[in-house]
């Protein structure tokens, strides 16, 4: 299970820094974070055993997945996160 989550954030990540201009890698990568923790805390809601990796539980790595993704949007300038939407407004 922590491997298959663990190839669901670096996989992307790795692309994103590749393809992606460097003020928007870390507000993607925010975004990739957030994402990967909500994916870990829907597989902890229903998963019904207790699925521990030496007392480490899926609620623990959502956990740090969303530290992870606070401490990227926080690193990120919110002028980093307009060119996001610098296409949508642009007639």
């Amino acid at each position: 299970m922590l491997a298959l989550l663990s190839m669901l954030i670096a996989t992307p990540a790795l692309l994103m820094i590749c393809l992606l201009e460097p003020e928007l890698v870390l507000p993607a990568l925010s975004i990739l974070l957030f994402l990967g923790a909500t994916i870990a805390a829907l597989l902890a809601r229903t998963d019904s055993e207790k699925v521990t990796l030496q007392n480490v539980t899926l609620w623990d790595i959502a956990g740090a997945f969303t530290m992870m993704g606070c401490a990227a949007a926080i690193f990120s300038e919110p002028d980093q996160v307009a060119l996001f939407f610098e296409p949508l407004t642009r007639d």
